[in-house]
């Protein structure tokens, strides 16, 4: 971001607006610039003044320092008012001034457009500050979301993790605007009100600071749980919005087994509860307006009553008298619209909470102090005496160990639940063993950078990722530097390449949230050229001919052995046939390796594998 001073700032605020230069302060550094988020704070002051410190601080210091000269003028203009009004009656009575009263009349109306003026500097600050803030936040806790493990992202809905962090940038600005111009707004006008009225006579100044004092006290009492009823809902609407997110998404399934009733009335239960602790918070705001609306009018009625028992006795000029009525008329009417927005201050409070304290938890996965970039040469793997234990505290592996020399293509195959994906996570560092070590060429990963560990290896999986993007941008993610050029000709080698010519927008097409608009066999087709663009060292496939054709499955094999020359591989496979030319096969059960050869060693051993392997193909083994 590009700051700058405020007088650059106003120099480019007219009612044309400098467009290149708002472009110019949205740029980001190139993606290789980008430093993780590693901490945030969790509380919502906390959050905004971390992030308006450092670029913003000058501009809100700016635009409140607007807002307090404009107030304060306006309310001194009242006084101005009580001149001019002394000064008409003078004149009636002839003992006054004429021209005096108009030289009051243009200072008054002079001061009726200084004190615009300076909320239109406000406004056009907030031009260049608001959405430039707002972006600022959402991209913090988008950074610190990305560093969560995947556990915490199969814990929490995607689509409720997106809309916390839009509706906290929201928030963040309607808190700060609220903070910057009404309360500022209402503290100038008190601060001046005080002047003038202490000036006219120190009883009234006095009335209404003791009033202020009861006010505010019972107010930040009646705030603190008005708070915590606000959490409470925007709570409820997070959870309610996510379980409908969820069934929307999986409109297919509903359809298919015909259960639409039992979906609105599994949804109804939490729209019920966001109902109810929506009612619950209004009533309380209702409770704490009434009791504002009380003391404000109490205010105004005893200063009105001093004013008026003042003007009686004529210790008080009529201009007086209005500028009394007219000042304690603007205070309240100020405060009593501050407290009308205090449902949407406490929701957008409660709305920035909840959602700090979803983001917020702790990353799960960090790299250590000192973790250095993995050096990766010939890709040699080492599970090394790994404990592992699931959240809930089942053990899976208990001292397992093996090693994979560089280059050596092994597949990894047994029952559901043996261990299989989780030895993938567990070296992609996405999962941390509670015991022993996984070095990769002889580093331990523990102690390498995270990102540098994920860079070396490449995957395939059986549901592979596709963003809602064009092709070519799903493939290129593999390499961002890569060429069109690349990109075509790994997709010629993934076989992906006729499919997508055959589409009107070819390489330029949409594939639709998760690929939808592609079959899997093609999801998995551009996940497979995304791997070969990648060209990492080390290649993981997981069921990656899985959605495919036996005719394209075939095909797939071919383009795959190709990638997997030179590289340390590792493949699960349920289907057999599709690793039967691995140099190693691994039988897992349980979380231990019960077999270990090739596929030949296996079957002449005849066991476990051997008998996976009569009841898939039938007793058939190839001859070469």
């Amino acid at each position: 971001m590009v700051e700058r001073t405020t007088s650059q700032v106003l120099w480019g605020l007219t009612p044309f607006v400098r467009l290149k230069r708002i472009e110019r302060e949205a740029e980001l550094p190139p993606a290789d610039q980008i430093v993780p988020v590693a901490t945030i704070p969790t509380s919502p002051w906390g959050l905004i003044w971390a992030v308006a410190r450092g670029h913003y601080a000058g501009r809100y210091l700016a635009m409140m320092l607007a807002v307090a000269l404009g107030t304060g003028i306006d309310i001194f203009d009242s006084y101005v008012l009580r001149l001019v009004i002394n000064a008409v009656i003078a004149v009636r009575n002839g003992s006054g001034d004429l021209e005096y009263v108009w030289q009051l009349f243009v200072l008054m109306v002079v001061l009726w457009f200084i004190a615009q003026a300076f909320i239109r500097i406000y406004q056009m600050i907030d031009i260049y500050t608001g959405p430039s803030l707002r972006e600022r936040v959402q991209n913090v806790m988008f950074g610190y979301l990305l560093g969560h493990s995947p556990r915490y992202f199969q814990e929490n809905f995607a689509g409720k993790l997106g809309q916390k962090i839009k509706e906290a940038g929201r928030a963040t600005l309607s808190l700060l605007d609220q903070f910057c111009f009404e309360f500022v707004r209402l503290v100038a006008m008190v601060i001046v009100a005080l002047v003038l009225l202490w000036l006219q006579r120190p009883t009234l100044a006095l009335i209404f600071i003791a009033w202020a004092a009861v006010y505010v006290g019972i107010s930040a009492v009646l705030a603190r749980r008005c708070q915590q009823l606000s959490h409470e809902f925007s709570e409820a609407a997070s959870t309610s919005a996510g379980r409908l997110i969820d069934s929307i998404a999986n409109a297919d399934l509903v359809r298919s087994f015909a259960r639409w009733r039992f979906e609105r009335s599994f949804i109804s239960g939490f729209m019920a509860e966001e109902r109810t602790r929506s009612v619950r918070l209004r009533w309380f705001l209702a409770l704490m307006r009434l009791y504002q609306a009380v003391a404000v009018l109490t205010m105004l009625a005893i200063m009105a009553y001093v004013a008026v028992s003042d003007a009686l006795d004529r210790s008080m000029d009529i201009g007086s008298f209005v500028m009394v009525l007219t000042l304690t008329n603007m205070i309240g009417l100020n405060v009593w619209n501050l407290s009308n927005r205090l449902l949407d201050f406490f929701e957008q409070l409660g709305t920035l909470s909840e959602a700090l304290e979803l983001v917020t938890q702790r990353h799960e996965i960090v790299d250590r102090p000192g973790a250095r970039p993995l050096v990766v040469t010939g890709g040699a793997i080492t599970f090394d005496r790994i404990e592992f234990r699931h959240p809930d505290g089942i053990p899976l592996f208990e001292g397992l160990s093996f090693v994979v020399p560089a280059g050596q293509k092994v597949a990894l195959v047994g029952p559901s639940g043996a261990g299989k994906s989780t030895l993938v996570k567990l070296l992609r560092r996405q999962f941390e063993p509670q015991g022993g070590r996984i070095l990769i060429d002889g580093q331990d990963i523990a102690t390498a950078t995270w990102d540098s560990v994920n860079e070396a290896v490449a995957e395939v999986s059986q549901a592979p990722g596709v963003f809602h993007r064009p092709i070519r941008e799903n493939i290129r993610y593999g390499r961002l530097a890569a060429s069109d050029g690349d990109v075509s000709k790994a997709a010629e080698q993934a076989y992906a390449d006729e499919f997508i010519r055959r589409r009107p927008e070819a390489y330029d097409t949409i594939v639709g949230e998760q690929g939808i608009k592609l079959s899997g066999g093609e999801r998995q087709r551009v996940a497979i050229a995304r791997a070969m663009l990648k060209n990492a060292t080390i290649l993981v496939l997981d069921e990656a001919t899985s959605s495919l054709d036996s005719e394209s499955e075939h095909v797939i094999q071919d383009a795959l052995w190709q990638v997997m020359r030179g590289r340390t591989v590792i493949a699960i496979a349920h289907r057999l046939s599709t690793i039967t030319s691995m140099d190693r096969i691994l039988f897992l059960d349980r979380g231990r390796i019960i077999e270990d050869g090739s596929h030949r060693q296996l079957l002449a051993q005849g066991g476990a594998y051997a008998r996976l392997w009569n009841r898939q193909v039938g007793g058939f083994i190839p001859q070469e």
